[in-house]
């Protein structure tokens, strides 16, 4: 048996409405303030956010082939190895007619050199980067030796001989730094700074491309 409402009584079916009606209210009254907020960053992020929210309409990253060019080589350049080594470099001056006792100039060089290896992202061609649905594949240009440079504080001169009957060359210690740079240089690579730094930099594309979304990433 249903009983018939009093005065001031609502019924189930009509509260229902009163709180969609009240629901709508509140969500329009958000709406309006946001929207009046829309010129600044913070008013336009949550009104973004609440509209994905409501509408089903999540935001969503272009991540179409020449978008993500462009997101990687917004890092330039990518320094993956930090080498560093020390090494000793000889350098003299020596006549052919009179001896060194005379006339040489030589010197020994401890040299404390550090070689930064990475990619140099600026060089992604379009063609380097092919898209397809949740796949990408990106071939990057190959590492190279980036910086090589000597430490001056911990760079020292081990030993000057120079001839009775002359002075110190002022050039011969800038010839042997350089020397020593060159030389730190192919140390590095000798020992493989360059595969380092390839796999290093593959793997952070690798973790960029799948932070944009993709599902599978194939980086080379």
């Amino acid at each position: 048996m249903r009983r018939a409402l009093g005065n001031g009584e609502v019924s189930g079916s009509g509260r229902s409405r009163v709180w969609v009606l009240l629901s709508g209210l509140v969500v329009g009254g958000l709406l309006v303030v946001l929207v009046g907020r829309a010129g600044t960053g913070a008013g336009e992020g949550m009104l973004s956010r609440l509209a994905g929210a409501l509408l089903g309409r999540p935001t969503r990253m272009d991540v179409s082939a020449p978008a993500v060019v462009e997101r990687i080589r917004q890092l330039s350049r990518l320094e993956t190895v930090d080498y560093s080594i020390d090494k000793i470099v000889e350098g003299e001056r020596h006549s052919l007619l009179l001896p060194n006792f005379l006339v040489g100039d030589k010197m020994l060089l401890v040299a404390h050199g550090e070689v930064i290896a990475g990619v140099d992202l600026s060089q992604l061609k379009d063609g380097d980067v092919a898209v397809n649905g949740d796949a990408v594949r990106v071939k990057l240009p190959k590492a190279e030796v980036l910086t090589t440079r000597i430490d001056n504080q911990r760079t020292k001169v081990y030993s000057r001989t120079t001839g009775v009957l002359v002075a110190a060359d002022p050039d011969l210690e800038t010839e042997v730094r350089k020397a020593a740079e060159e030389q730190i240089a192919q140390a590095a690579v000798t020992d493989g700074i360059l595969e380092k730094a390839g796999a290093n930099a593959r793997g952070s594309i690798s973790a960029l491309l799948k932070g944009l979304g993709f599902k599978t990433v194939v980086v080379h």
